[in-house]
């Protein structure tokens, strides 16, 4: 599969290497998460990002980092639809075979690789 310059593997349900090289760093990964370019807190409840108002139409958050390793959030993130075909989680990363993307986003991906990775490393954190 193609993402914006990194190729990946989706095995089994996960994508085991990293879309980046170099350390991630979570504390970016938690920005992002929180930003308006992610838009995660819109659907998913995430209390411990500190921010008072999150959506409730996707799981929690909370404690992800107990449920699913890195390769498994990898893989929900770049391609939900991989998942559910009927998921209202958009694509982070895939940018192939998509349908209704907004013009801002097509042909690139709505997070690079390194935030991508970022945001992985914050959700490690919720246990």
């Amino acid at each position: 599969m193609q993402g914006s310059d990194v190729r990946y593997q989706m095995t089994g349900g996960e994508i085991r290497l990293p879309l980046a090289t170099g350390t991630p760093d979570a504390e970016r990964g938690r920005k992002l998460l929180v930003s308006r370019d992610s838009n995660c807190i819109l659907c998913h409840a995430a209390p411990e990002t500190g921010e008072r108002f999150f959506g409730n139409l996707a799981p929690p958050l909370s404690g992800v980092g107990k449920r699913l390793n890195a390769a498994q959030m990898r893989a929900r993130i770049v391609d939900p639809l991989y998942f559910n075909p009927q998921s209202i989680m958009p694509a982070y990363y895939r940018i192939e075979g998509l349908n209704r993307v907004a013009e801002t986003y097509r042909g690139k991906p709505v997070l690079n690789a390194e935030q991508i990775e970022d945001v992985i490393a914050y959700l490690l954190t919720l246990q």
